[in-house]
C-alpha cells in the first residue's frame, strides 16, 4: 500500500471563476439533509450547536 505525502506549507491560490461552492451536510433526527434547506429555525439551532472532538472526551 502507497502513503501519500502532502506538504502542508504549500498553498494553492485559486481565482474566482475556478471556485465552487461548498455544500456542508449534517445529520439531523436520523437523516442527512444540506444546511442549505434549513428554515430559519433550524438554521438557529445548527448555529448553536457544540462541536467536540471524540478523542478529547473523557468519561469519569
Amino acid at each position: 500500500m502507497k502513503t501519500a505525502r502532502f506538504d502542508h506549507d504549500s498553498h494553492e491560490t485559486l481565482r474566482d471563476e475556478e471556485r465552487q461552492p461548498c455544500e456542508v451536510w449534517t445529520r439531523v433526527m436520523g437523516y442527512h439533509r444540506p444546511v442549505s434547506s434549513f428554515n430559519v429555525g433550524k438554521r438557529g439551532e445548527h448555529h448553536e450547536r457544540r462541536h467536540f472532538r471524540e478523542e478529547r472526551t473523557h468519561l469519569d
